[in-house]
């Protein structure tokens, strides 16, 4: 290696210059730009043996991971890893994510319906009410359908404080839970209000669209609440 680097310094003299004439001066400027170099190359080696001691020996940077993170690296590793196959794994895992979340749901619904049927078999009076109001709707259906107004408004009562509409507001209020099933109750109240009014002006037409609308929204109560098959007549 000394050989190779001496021979290649030799290139840098002027050719007029002979060997042998030089030889003497050579000799020691050789001699000194030799020394000159070796201790430069020490220096540097020196230097580099110093920065990687000092690199080696720091600590690492704890990173700042959260859980998020965790994930994104997670799911990362395992794209670059598996390429276009890991697409696959990562849907299963998500759907398997939303297979729990709807398992969840299953339950809490579940619980709720079973909740609710407690209350309705506790609840013999209340249907006792709810069954009076179907018989109710029915005959004053058939008597608007016949355009006899005066056995509706028998049957009606002639306002919304009769004992049987009554009833029914207490059997309402205590089996309706969700919002759904107080807008479809308000709905009855309203449109039982109107068809007392219709009748009793004798318009049969605004009493067929009122009959109809209270009607319509006792059935979409008795569904929701899950009556519907425990009263005869719907």
């Amino acid at each position: 290696m000394a050989t190779a680097f001496l021979s290649t310094a030799n290139s840098f003299f002027p050719s007029s210059i002979s060997p042998s004439t030089s030889s003497s001066c050579s000799s020691s400027s050789s001699s000194s730009s030799l020394g000159t170099a070796l201790v430069y190359l020490n220096n540097q080696n020196v230097q580099r043996r110093t920065l990687c001691k000092a690199f080696n020996e720091s600590p690492p940077p704890t990173p700042a991971l959260t859980k998020r993170g965790f994930s994104l690296c997670f799911i990362t590793s395992l794209v670059l890893a598996a390429g276009n196959g890991c697409s696959n794994a990562i849907a299963a895992i998500l759907e398997a994510d939303d297979d729990e979340e709807l398992l969840e749901k299953v339950k809490k619904d579940r619980k709720k319906r079973l909740e609710r049927q407690g209350v309705i078999s506790s609840s013999g009076q209340e249907k006792g009410y709810l069954q009076d109001v179907v018989y109710k709707l029915s005959e004053i259906g058939q008597a608007i359908d016949n355009n006899d107004l005066s056995t509706a408004s028998s049957v009606l009562g002639g306002s919304t404080d009769t004992e049987w509409v009554k009833n029914a507001n207490v059997a309402f209020n205590k089996l309706s839970s969700s919002p759904e099933e107080k807008t479809q109750v308000e709905t009855f109240n309203s449109s039982l209000a109107s068809l007392i009014s219709s009748v009793t002006k004798n318009d049969v037409e605004s009493s067929k669209v009122a009959f109809v609308t209270s009607a319509t929204a006792f059935e979409k109560w008795t569904t929701l609440t899950g009556l519907v098959g425990q009263l005869k007549g719907l």
